[in-house]
């Protein structure tokens, strides 16, 4: 009930304040399970999708927004994950919490990336979301926010208003000729640049392969191996992936 009050409650100030343009919304199944992953430009982007999609959506948030009192009413009340970035026990568990929305017919939403980009371009996906999609035969919807990080860069509290808003949703991506491959890291890998391949087309992103990292105080910081994909297919971007973890 938390979700639906606060969604409402925020329609309308949002649309009021940005100017938010929404493309591929037919996409969005009118029931059953499916995964929306997205970029991660702005902590706006967990704000603007659930805006614009008519489905609930339970979100993965990083475990901090629950262990500061300030915000975690907020994330218990909308029924948000909790998931450490470090990896480990802590993080199954909020991915068998996902497991278990996508089996009851739900929306889950996943940033791939792990967290906010540092400067605006797109970094390799960790492979939780293939997992996901094949473990409960699930489509994988990519969707992609343009103008929240212009709107709310890093470090600023109070957002830009009247900034252009754009949500872009793919087509359902459907996986299950990889069904039964669910422990093979290779097919999870190839799945999740898949997905980021999606992902920069539709965001015209830069693309970086390596995963976005974290400074020791918690914010994030550029990588220091960068290798931008010329355009190309989405075998271009597998073959690249595949060289940089060989």
């Amino acid at each position: 009930m938390a979700y639906w009050i606060l969604k409402y409650l925020a329609a309308l100030p949002l649309r009021f304040c940005f100017r938010i343009r929404v493309e591929g919304l037919e996409h969005v199944p009118g029931g059953g399970g499916a995964i929306l992953a997205g970029n991660h430009l702005a902590v706006f982007d967990s704000f603007f999708v659930p805006l614009v999609v008519r489905r609930r959506i339970t979100f993965a948030a990083k475990a901090e927004y629950f262990e500061n009192p300030r915000t975690a009413w907020f994330f218990r009340a909308v029924g948000q994950i909790p998931i450490k970035r470090s990896g480990g026990s802590a993080s199954q568990r909020a991915l068998e919490a996902a497991k278990g929305v996508l089996e009851d017919g739900r929306l889950f939403g996943i940033y791939p990336e792990g967290t906010r980009s540092p400067d605006g371009r797109l970094y390799k996906g960790h492979t939780g979301v293939a997992r996901l999609a094949l473990e409960c035969k699930v489509p994988v919807l990519v969707v992609a926010c343009i103008g929240t990080r212009e709107a709310q860069p890093i470090g600023r509290r109070i957002p830009r208003l009247f900034m252009p808003i754009t949500i872009r949703i793919s087509r359902p991506l459907d996986f299950s000729r990889y069904h039964g491959c669910e422990d093979d890291p290779l097919v999870l890998r190839k799945i999740t640049d898949e997905i980021m391949y999606e992902l920069r087309e539709l965001s015209g992103q830069e693309y970086v392969d390596t995963y976005a990292t974290r400074t020791a105080g918690g914010s994030e910081a550029p990588p220091t191996r960068v290798a931008v994909l010329p355009d190309g297919s989405a075998s271009t971007l597998e073959r690249t992936a595949a060289m940089a973890a060989s």
